[in-house]
């Protein structure tokens, strides 16, 4: 019945085109993010009338500009994808009433739940290996080769950084009635896991430091945040159990 139910998730992501948005974007964001790096600073030497002081402040890019132009392209946009497109994953099936149908058959809310996160995890699996594939081709072909195993680390704290933002949405979308709550209400876990973030003295359990880790290791800089890493997979396992627990409990 899992595999059954997981089958489901996935040609539903299919048929909803969320895996085909999931893959251009990352893709796209992946091979853009050196380009930008090398490019920028070339096209803002061709603005007109740029003064020429200006123009020799602008330092010479390199591998870190490549890394960290990759980084915040697809982290940002894939936040914002992450919740847009699961913040109807339960919501929806409520309002329409499917998911009422389904939990009359021997299925268990969690199972329910957790087939739910693990498509939203394999989407973003694959749409981060397109992404890294991109941006390693265009890094090493403009800037310099770099060590692809520390690259994959890199991008395996991306997704544990996107699945925080996953749990959060999917807890949203089940404690929610409709579609629109859902969504405010992943918005609301956004920004206020982005105002922890500005406190001093939780800023290191955030996901946001998996992803200065991620790019200390292809950098070659010591570095490390196990502590977030262990408060990522704790929200993801919490939010999951909660979802469940909600979705259990609900009359639907």
């Amino acid at each position: 019945m899992f595999r059954t139910l997981l089958k489901k998730e996935l040609i539903a992501q299919l048929r909803t085109h969320r895996t085909l948005i999931t893959l251009a974007v990352f893709f796209v964001a992946g091979l853009i993010s050196p380009l930008l790096a090398k490019y920028t600073p070339l096209l803002l030497e061709l603005v007109p009338d740029m003064p020429a002081e200006f123009a020799s402040l602008i330092p010479e890019p390199t591998i870190n500009d490549a890394v960290g132009q990759y980084l915040k392209n697809v982290s940002q946009f894939g936040v914002i994808l992450v919740i847009v497109l699961n913040m109807g994953a339960v919501a929806v099936e409520k309002e329409r009433g499917t998911a009422a149908m389904l939990l009359t058959k021997p299925v268990k809310p969690g199972m329910v739940i957790l087939t739910k996160w693990l498509a939203g995890m394999v989407n973003l699996s694959v749409g981060l290996l397109l992404a890294a594939i991109g941006c390693a081709f265009y890094t090493t072909l403009l800037f310099e080769p770099f060590s692809l195993l520390n690259f994959l680390a890199l991008n395996t704290l991306l997704l544990v950084f996107f699945g925080v933002y996953l749990s959060i949405t999917l807890l949203a979308s089940t404690l929610a009635r409709t579609q629109a709550m859902a969504a405010a209400l992943a918005f609301t876990g956004l920004a206020l896991l982005l105002l922890l973030g500005a406190s001093p003295r939780v800023q290191e359990l955030m996901p946001g430091k998996l992803l200065v880790w991620g790019s200390s290791l292809v950098l070659g800089i010591e570095a490390s945040a196990w502590w977030s890493l262990i408060a990522g997979i704790g929200i993801m396992f919490a939010c999951i159990v909660l979802a469940s627990v909600s979705f259990n409990r609900e009359e639907i």
